[in-house]
Formats: structure tokens, C-alpha cells, sequence
């Protein structure tokens, strides 16, 4: 019997490696090393430049913003494995995906899974390109914690809805497209009672409202709607299913807001290389202060063994199999993010109290917002309360006792 021939994995991965190498000499500008993503950020939308539009065009036309979804919807196609050398070439260079916003983190994940074809194909190929910004309706004024209490209503009016109500701590509201929503289609039960709808953020009727923090920064709104009529188009999965589309839309947020859509990033920021440009170092070159050194081994160690299981985690999820398992990560990942940035301003010392004016660099004026910022990461998403509540109860089996 002839045997078949044997496919080479090794040979093809390094076929596409080197594709990579040769696709980011072409196309991402010098210029743009180690900067950020503007579409992911919660300050604004920042204006584009032409060399940032340019590297958003060429890599949202090989689907590599958004890498492992289907091609047929826009996205790369790519296996894990391959994304994963995208993003280890991309670090090399000191690129960055220039395609995010919570239609990838998201929105994205969630549409390919309980979206209808017309649905896809209309709103995935936007989201790969980085052509659009989407927000997330959730949380109203008496729907936070609990929000299976949430209560603007869509009212089925034949050929469509007509939404009245309020959303709270919309993210990016005053500059999204669109927003997915959580809305209310019957009132005779609370969760059964809940649909996911999608909603122009244009429509007459929808007015935003920024919230100003204390930082002089508006990263979200208040969003109100006011007989904005929806088509029936609009509504994802069938009436009553919100809160089963919507709880898993949350799972892929967690995992992102606990640090695993951004590991690549956080791997390469070593807190040792930090400290050696703000505290003494020996003849060896090492932290001088044992003390100090201790605590930042311990937790470099804590915070890699993290990142692993949250890429895990990752991979799972985008193999369908993800769980409660994201509340863990959510509720870990965002403690130790928050213990890492109080790390960092104390080792900066005096440069780590900035806020304005000379005497700082840009990156010690970031580090002092990103560790005030920080503080409502484990509120936010979920708070860590109902995060402890899920993993007792759905991941521990921990019952309530009458």
C-alpha cells in the first residue's frame, strides 16, 4: 500500500513567518513603533494620521486585525498558531494591531456565534477593517450589579421596535456608530423578558450625555432614547434570548478586561527593566535593594503564570468552549493589574506623582492616569463581588442553603 505523503507543519509555519516578516517591512510606518491602538482607546477617538490610517487599511484588508475569524466574514482565517507568530512578528518590530474597540473585544466574538447570516455578513467585514466604533448598552440607573433589572423597553410595533429608556457608563458613546443592546421586550419576566438589539447611534430619538470624571476625561455617557424606532432586522437571536446572548457577550469582556486580549503588550513591559532607570543598581547591574527585587521577581512570576492560563483561556474561547472561567480571570486579572501599577509608581518615586507640567516624560504622566484609572477595573465589567458570586455558585457549585 503507497503511503500518503506527510505534511510538513513546520515547513508551512515558517512559510507564513517569513510572509509576516515580509508584509510588515512593507507596510507599517517606522514612525508608529510603540505606539498604541487609537481605535481601542477610552479617551477619544483619536484622529487618525496618514501613516496610522494607512497601516489600519493594509493590515483590516488581510483580515489580520481580527486574525482567527473566518474569511468569509472579513477576518484572517488564520489557525492559532498562526496568529500567534503574527503577534510575536508584530512584537519584534514593536507594531501593534491597529483594529480593536469592543467590536472585536466583544460584540464580534458574539455576533459569529448567535447571529443570523445577514447579520454577519453585514456587520462582521466593518468590524475586521476597523470602519467602525461600537458601544455597549447595559447598564441603566437601577440596573447595575443586577442587571437582569434593566428596563428600557422595545415595543414590538409590527415592522419594528420602538425603544424608549436609559443607559448608563456607555463607553465611547458620544463617538460609536452603533451600540448592542440589552433592552426589555416583556415585562412579565425578568430575565426570560430580555432581548439583544442592535441600534444606530445616529437614529432621532438617541441623545448622549458625557460623564465628566475628575481627571477633566469623558470616557463614557449617559444615553438616553426617546422613541427611536429599531428594524426588526436589528434584534440578534429571538425575543427572550438576550440574557443568554448577552451573559456570553460578558464572558468574552471579562477575559479581555482581565489582561488576556492584551498579553503581547503586557508580556514585553518588564517591571525589573523599569526599576533599573529609577533605582540604584549593583556591580552586576541588578536592583541594588534586595527588598525591592524580591517583590518584583514575585510578582513578575504571579503575573506570567496569569497571563498563560488568561491565553489559555483565550484560545478556548475562541474554540467555543470558554466559561465562567472568564470571572475568575476577570476578577484575578484586574487585582494584579492594579498591584502592578501601584508597584511601578513607587518605584518611580517622586517621578511617579505627576500630573502636569515639566519634569515629566510622557510615559510617567501615563503611568500615574493608567493607576488612577485602574482603580475601576474591578468594579466595572462586573464587579469583583459578582464576579465571587458566579465562581461560588457556578463554578464551584456553592449553592445557596434555605
Amino acid at each position: 500500500m503507497a503511503t500518503q505523503p506527510q505534511i510538513d507543519s513546520h515547513s508551512g509555519e515558517e512559510a507564513f513567518r517569513e510572509e509576516v516578516v515580509q508584509f510588515l517591512a512593507e507596510h507599517f510606518p517606522p514612525e508608529l513603533k510603540g505606539k498604541g491602538n487609537a481605535l481601542a482607546s477610552v479617551e477619544g477617538p483619536d484622529q487618525e494620521t496618514p501613516a496610522q490610517e494607512g497601516w489600519r487599511k493594509a493590515v483590516g484588508e488581510r483580515g489580520w486585525g481580527t486574525p482567527t475569524w473566518p474569511k468569509e466574514y472579513g477576518g484572517g482565517g488564520l489557525s492559532r498558531k498562526q496568529a500567534a507568530i503574527l503577534n510575536e512578528e508584530m512584537a519584534k518590530v514593536g507594531a501593534f494591531n491597529p483594529i480593536g474597540g469592543m467590536g472585536v473585544m466583544m460584540f464580534g466574538p458574539t455576533l459569529l456565534e448567535y447571529g443570523s447570516e445577514e447579520q454577519k455578513l453585514a456587520h462582521i467585514p466593518p468590524i475586521s477593517r476597523g470602519e467602525i466604533r461600537w458601544c455597549q448598552g447595559y447598564s441603566e440607573p437601577n440596573a447595575g450589579s443586577d442587571l437582569a433589572n434593566l428596563q428600557m423597553m422595545a415595543e414590538d410595533k409590527g415592522d419594528h421596535y420602538l425603544v424608549n429608556g436609559q443607559k448608563t457608563w456607555t463607553s465611547g458613546g458620544q463617538w460609536a456608530d452603533k451600540s448592542f443592546c440589552l433592552v426589555r421586550t416583556d415585562r412579565s419576566d425578568k430575565h426570560k423578558g430580555i432581548s439583544f438589539l442592535l441600534i444606530d447611534m445616529d437614529a432621532p430619538g438617541v441623545e448622549v450625555r458625557p460623564i465628566q470624571m475628575i481627571s477633566g476625561m469623558s470616557p463614557f455617557c449617559e444615553t438616553f432614547f426617546t422613541d427611536v424606532k429599531v428594524p426588526k432586522g436589528n434584534l440578534v437571536g429571538k425575543e427572550g434570548e438576550g440574557w443568554t446572548i448577552g451573559k456570553r457577550l460578558l464572558q468574552h469582556e471579562r477575559t479581555n478586561l482581565s489582561g488576556g486580549g492584551s498579553m503581547a503588550r503586557l508580556m514585553g513591559a518588564s517591571l525589573a527593566d523599569i526599576a533599573k532607570k529609577y533605582v540604584d543598581t549593583d556591580a552586576d547591574g541588578q536592583i541594588a535593594d534586595k527588598v525591592l527585587r524580591d517583590r518584583i521577581a514575585d510578582f513578575e512570576i504571579r503575573w506570567g503564570a496569569f497571563l498563560l492560563t488568561a491565553r489559555r483561556a483565550s484560545d478556548e474561547s475562541k474554540a467555543g468552549g470558554v466559561s465562567e472561567i472568564s470571572s475568575v480571570l476577570k476578577k484575578l486579572g484586574t487585582k494584579l493589574g492594579q498591584e502592578r501599577a501601584e508597584l511601578m509608581i513607587e518605584i518611580m518615586g517622586l517621578q511617579g506623582l505627576g500630573w502636569e507640567g515639566e519634569g515629566f516624560s510622557e510615559a510617567e504622566l501615563g503611568g500615574v492616569r493608567a493607576w488612577l484609572f485602574g482603580k475601576a477595573t474591578t468594579i466595572y465589567g462586573g464587579s469583583t463581588e459578582i464576579q465571587n458570586n458566579i465562581i461560588a455558585k457556578r463554578v464551584l457549585g456553592m449553592l445557596d442553603h434555605q
